[in-house]
């Protein structure tokens, strides 16, 4: 019996979560419209760059509906999950939190399209120390530290932006690491 309280208790956070992705969609898309149409989404990157990113943080990011078991990419967090944890929580906090997350991120995949949570990861991403203190947006971060927007940067510029997102508080943009 506590077995299945204790199901019936996770099923519920996750609705919640669904519950207030749904509720926040509305918002959340226009502000991705906005940023897209400002060229800060996956598809203003540059060449192949979008392609490389997703192999290396989510590879089954345009086939999946927010939850990906079986996809290496960085962990067993999908970019949608990712961009749920930086939307509906103010202080995520792993283990419980994972559920209303996983619930949050579902239900933005029902309400937003791909390009929409690409750019809005994209833009709410923590990119480490930059020469102005902390940098959060991967266009913001190429800007602060390369003086120019991911289409414009090297290869290895472009590839240290992706690096830093593993552990953004431990590598370090501005210098070789």
């Amino acid at each position: 019996a506590a077995a299945l309280l204790l199901v019936a208790a996770a099923l519920v956070y996750g609705a919640i979560g669904y519950a207030d992705a749904l509720s926040d969609a509305e918002d959340l898309a226009r502000r991705a419209d906005t940023l897209i149409a400002e060229g800060h989404g996956g598809g203003d990157l540059g060449g192949d760059r979008l392609k490389q990113l997703l192999m290396v943080q989510d590879p089954a990011f345009q086939e999946h509906e927010g939850v990906d078991l079986t996809t290496a990419g960085a962990g067993l967090t999908t970019i949608t999950q990712s961009l749920a944890k930086r939307t509906a929580f103010d202080n995520f906090k792993p283990g419980i939190g994972k559920i209303r997350q996983t619930g949050y991120a579902i239900g933005l995949e029902q309400r937003l399209t791909k390009d929409q949570i690409m750019a809005l990861w994209l833009n709410t991403l923590e990119m480490g120390t930059g020469p102005d203190g902390w940098m959060k947006g991967f266009y913001s971060a190429s800007e602060a530290v390369y003086g120019q927007p991911p289409a414009e940067l090297s290869d290895r510029q472009f590839l240290s932006l992706v690096a830093v997102l593993i552990a953004p508080s431990r590598y370090n943009l501005l210098r070789e690491d």
